[in-house]
This record gives C-alpha cells, sequence and structure tokens, in this order.
C-alpha cells in the first residue's frame, strides 16, 4: 500500500519558494553546462585527427568512428536545447523513451497520473518528481546513442571541484595521521572515542556543504571555505545546527558490536572523501562496525551524485594525489610537502586495503559502469540477500541491480518496502543506514509541506522504526521537520533564507522499532 501524506508536496506554483527559482534558473545553467561540455567534448574529437604525424593518424575506421561519435554529440546537444526551451515555456513534459534501463514504465505512469491532474508541465509538477525525471530524460539522451552510452556529462565539473579540494583533504588526512597516536587511549576510555566520533560525525555532515547542483560558480576560495572542518570551524558552526541527534546515534552505536553500516551515498568529490573518513574511523578505531556498505546511483544524478566509477576515482585519486590536488587558495598552487603527502597517503592505502578485502564494499560490483552493466571484472563476490539464513551469495550483476536502482526511482523511501522489497530486506539487516545529504532527505520526507514541527518519524511515513536512520543534512530545498516552534523563530529572526542555503543543518536519527530487528533471516551481509 503507497502511503499517502496528509500534505501536498512542494512544486514550482509558489514563485516565493526554492522549487521556483529551481526551474527558472538553476536547471537551465545545469542544461547549459551540459551542452557546453559536449561542445568542448567535440571540439577535442574534431582536433585529435590533426594532432601528430602521418604515421599516428587516425585510420580511416577510426576516423568514421569519430564523425560519428561527433553526429551523435549533435544531436543530443540539440534535444538538451529542445528541452531547455521547452522547460522555460512551461511545455508538457514528454514521456521517457524505452531506453533498455531501469524505471521507464515508474516516471511515464506517474507522468500519465499528473496529466489526468493537469501537472505535467515543468512549473506545474511536483518538484521532486519533476527533478528525477530530469536526470532520468537525460540519462536517455546519452543511453541511446552508440558512442556516449557510458559518458556522464557531469563528470568533468565532479573531478575539477575534487580537484580543487585539496587543502581540505591533507587537513584531515593529518587529522587521521594524528589520531593514530591516541588509539589505545580510545580503546581504554569510550569517552574520549565519543568526543572523536562526534567530531567525525560533524565533518561527515558539513561535507555534504559542496553540492554542484546548487553551487555553479565556485573559486578556489569558495570551495575551501565550505569544506573547512577543522575544530575552531566546527565549533563556530554548531549553533547552525538546527536538530542535533549526536548523542542518540553514538548512545546507540554503543549498543552494537562488530555490526554493518550503510551509506546512502549523496555528492562524489570531497563528500564522499568525508563519508570514506567516517566509515574509516567507525572500522579503524571503534569496536561497533566491521563492515560498511556503499550505496551510489547508477547513472549520472542531480550532478555530483556517486556513480560506481566515481568510487572506484576516488580511491585511486586519493593514492596518487600529487596529480590532482592542489594546496593553495592563491593563483599559484603549492605542491603539498613531503608529511601531507605521507599523511594522505597512509589513509588511502587503509581504505584500498579495506575495498579488496570486503571491509568496505559497494552495493553492487565493483566494476559496475553507468547504467549498471559491468566493465571490468569485479574484485569481489556481489552483495546480495535473500530469505533464509544464508547471506553469502555469488551473483551477477543482473541479480544485483535492485540494491542500486531504486535510489534513482521517483519515489519517497516510504515506498522502499512495497517497490524494493529485496532492498528494504537488505537495509533492514544494518545497524546504521546513514542517509547523506539533501535529496535523500527530501526523499525521506517525500518533499512534502510538512509543518517544520512535524516529527521526524511522523515524516518518514511507513519506514519510521524499519531499521536505524541517520541523516546528515545541510538544507538546501524547503523541506525540514523535527524542529522546536522555539528553535524556528530564533532560526527566522537569524536567517529567512535557512531552508536553502546551506548554512544550516540537521542531524536526524531514528532507532529501529523493538521486535522488527529478526536479525535471524536479515543476517548481516559478507563479500565473498
Amino acid at each position: 500500500m503507497v502511503f499517502q501524506p496528509p500534505f501536498p508536496p512542494y512544486d514550482p506554483t509558489d514563485k516565493s519558494g526554492f522549487s521556483y527559482e529551481t526551474v527558472a534558473k538553476r536547471w537551465p545553467v545545469i542544461l547549459t553546462s551540459i551542452v557546453n561540455q559536449i561542445h568542448r567534448e567535440n571540439h577535442d574529437l574534431h582536433l585529435r585527427p590533426l594532432i601528430g604525424d602521418s604515421e599516428s593518424a587516425h585510420s580511416e575506421e577510426e576516423s568514421l568512428r569519430v564523425e560519428a561519435k561527433i553526429t551523435e554529440g549533435k544531436a543530443i546537444i540539440e534535444k538538451v536545447g529542445k528541452l531547455k526551451y521547452e522547460m522555460a515555456r512551461d511545455h508538457v513534459m514528454e514521456p521517457i523513451p524505452m531506453d533498455g534501463e531501469p524505471h521507464v514504465d515508474f516516471y511515464n505512469s506517474e507522468l500519465e497520473n499528473l496529466a489526468k491532474a493537469s501537472k505535467d508541465t515543468w512549473f506545474k509538477a511536483p518538484w521532486l518528481y519533476a527533478e528525477c525525471y530530469l536526470y532520468r530524460l537525460l540519462r536517455s539522451y546519452f543511453v541511446q546513442t552508440t558512442h556516449w552510452k557510458d559518458y556522464d556529462p557531469f563528470h568533468a565539473q565532479k573531478l575539477d571541484v575534487f580537484a580543487k579540494s585539496g587543502a581540505s583533504i591533507y587537513g584531515i588526512a593529518k587529522i587521521m595521521h594524528e589520531l593514530e597516536s591516541e588509539k589505545g587511549a580510545l580503546e581504554s576510555d569510550p569517552s574520549k572515542l565519543k568526543v572523536f566520533f562526534q567530531e567525525m560525525i560533524q565533518m561527515c555532515l558539513w561535507g555534504n556543504a559542496t553540492d554542484l547542483s546548487l553551487l555553479t560558480h565556485m573559486s578556489l576560495v569558495d570551495i575551501e571555505k565550505l569544506q573547512s572542518v577543522g575544530k575552531e570551524m566546527q565549533a563556530a558552526r554548531k549553533e547552525f545546527i538546527m536538530r542535533d541527534d549526536q548523542e542518540k546515534v553514538w548512545e546507540h552505536l554503543t549498543t552494537v558490536k562488530n555490526g554493518r553500516v550503510d551509506f546512502v551515498l549523496d555528492n562524489a568529490g570531497f563528500e564522499l572523501f568525508t563519508d570514506l573518513v567516517l566509515a574509516d574511523f567507525l572500522v579503524t578505531y571503534t569496536p561497533y562496525v566491521s563492515k560498511v556498505v556503499f550505496h551510489p546511483k547508477l547513472i549520472p544524478w542531480f550532478v555530483s551524485d556517486v556513480t560506481p566509477p566515481d568510487f572506484n576515482e576516488t580511491i585511486a585519486c586519493l593514492l596518487r594525489p600529487t596529480s590532482l590536488f592542489t594546496t593553495s587558495s592563491s593563483s599559484s598552487s603549492l605542491l603539498p610537502s613531503p608529511e601531507q603527502q605521507q599523511h594522505l597517503r597512509k589513509l588511502a592505502e587503509r581504505l584500498r586495503q579495506y575495498v579488496s578485502e570486503g571491509v568496505f564494499a559497494m552495493s553492487v560490483p565493483g566494476g559496475t559502469g553507468l547504467g549498471g552493466g559491468l566493465t571490468t571484472t569485479p574484485p569481489t563476490t556481489a552483495i546480495t540477500t535473500t530469505t533464509t539464513t544464508t547471506m553469502v551469495k555469488t551473483t551477477t550483476a543482473a541479480t544485483t541491480h535492485s540494491l542500486a536502482e531504486f535510489w534513482t526511482a521517483p519515489v519517497p523511501y516510504w515506498d522502499i518496502e512495497t517497490y524494493d522489497r529485496e532492498l528494504w530486506e537488505f537495509l533492514r539487516g544494518s545497524d546504521l543506514v546513514v542517509f547523506k545529504g539533501d535529496l535523500n532527505y527530501r526523499k525521506l520526507t517525500g518533499d512534502i509541506q510538512w509543518p517544520s514541527w512535524t516529527s521526524f518519524e511522523e515524516a518518514l511515513g511507513p519506514l519510521a522504526g524499519s531499521f536505524p536512520l541517520l541523516s546528515l543534512r545541510t538544507n538546501k530545498a524547503d523541506v525540514a521537520v523535527g524542529l522546536d516552534k522555539e528553535v524556528l523563530v530564533q532560526i527566522e529572526e537569524k536567517d529567512a533564507n535557512w531552508r536553502v542555503n546551506g548554512k544550516f543543518a540537521l542531524i536526524s536519527f531514528l532507532g529501529q522499532k523493538e521486535g522488527t530487528e529478526n536479525k535471524e533471516v536479515q543476517r548481516k551481509c559478507k563479500i565473498g
């Protein structure tokens, strides 16, 4: 049974809301960036046959392939341009073509329902549906080609921002290096462990501030400011955490022994790095966690969301940082010191080891490419679930996609059990599921116009209590729940844009209902 909330979803019909600004201003900028990116790719392809001498020039066959790719690129540009034109004029949203990838029927059936209610245009459709639809439609433009199937139009942006994150990354690597000398003290004094845990949580929380779908024009100084995670900066930011369930999360974790934590990922680059660092801390320094599963998106999503190739590339970049990262906000970038390189190399090697040993794993095979196909032989056995007590199973990509496909469906997370029972059962086997970022928060709450004093539990609908759940979110959309009315009054007086400017944050936790654990059936997954 699909849950029906008591309030309507956010949509662009309210011109004072952030959803209207998104459709009118943000999305056109994103579409323009895609056009510009493909233009650059096509320009480079045009130049390639001219590079080098006659002996290294492209063969006739290769030249034909390049010309075919350029032609397809031009067709994609034309489609994106048409989409931008129709969006600005509030045209009816077209059905997504049958392109062989998931959720086409799902999106189109919902579009039919919206048409019956006269809400199937860009400025009338529910914001959450329309935004998911936009990225799924864009994916169809690429997947229907021969030469652009595996192309991520946002990859260059993601990599560029990651490359500008060097100062923050080296700073965190230093913190993790210094933590090694404290390991003995942490093991003997859980109160000290709690202090470091809270620092890690806040680091992971504010790592979410770098969101490329919102921040379309950023300087290196802007990025470093957003990513500041030192103790002084965290202390200054504490007053901006409007809901803070850190104590509840810690209390829950201390009841776990050698458990599993799941991360439903948000942004690639720096935020993914902070997710990996928090996971490293939990596994390396606490007795509570021994396995971490990361849930990526299978297609390019909301500009900066993590795909399986992004996850693998992040580990690779951390292992060769001098080829990517800078450490100075000045125009003349400085190379990292040998000490900085050593600190990051040691951390990166530990992350790689955890991946190779299966301590860290994605919810899909390691060689998964865009769309879910395998690009390489996966380094480990894929994760799966069954309804028996045996939870280790060697599978192919085709039988494991359901653990990742749901994240790009156009529905709230309270419908996981209805639409993806396998994923729901898998998450019920986790000791803590961490939902990162703004979009995951919107999907947790349905992007509904809840009064902000609505309890977090009520806003989760039927999902509430299914498994221990933690949301780490900096506010970049209108929906916000679980807040005290007094706090709301104070925040409104301080900053009228608190819902959308990314300066305020929510740490929201809800435990599992008693009697729903059934751990004999939902045993922790293992990697073969």
